[in-house]
């Protein structure tokens, strides 16, 4: 078994990471929300935080090929 450059090891990490960011985010949505949170609560704030930064993360790994 060889191990793959570095540059694809970092590539995949990225996209792991990133889509770990999005599915964090949507569980804090989906707890904040399904516990009476508001549209201003701190779950809301950082989940809709957290799906953007790995949405667009995603969205720029792509464009990079």
């Amino acid at each position: 078994m060889t191990v793959p450059p570095p540059r694809d090891l970092h590539r995949h990490a990225a996209r792991v990471l990133s889509v770990a960011m999005v599915v964090i985010g949507v569980v804090l949505l989906a707890v904040t929300l399904s516990r009476g949170g508001g549209a201003f609560a701190i779950g809301v704030v950082m989940g809709v935080l957290f799906v953007a930064a790995g949405a667009s993360r995603l969205y720029i790994e792509r464009g990079e090929r």
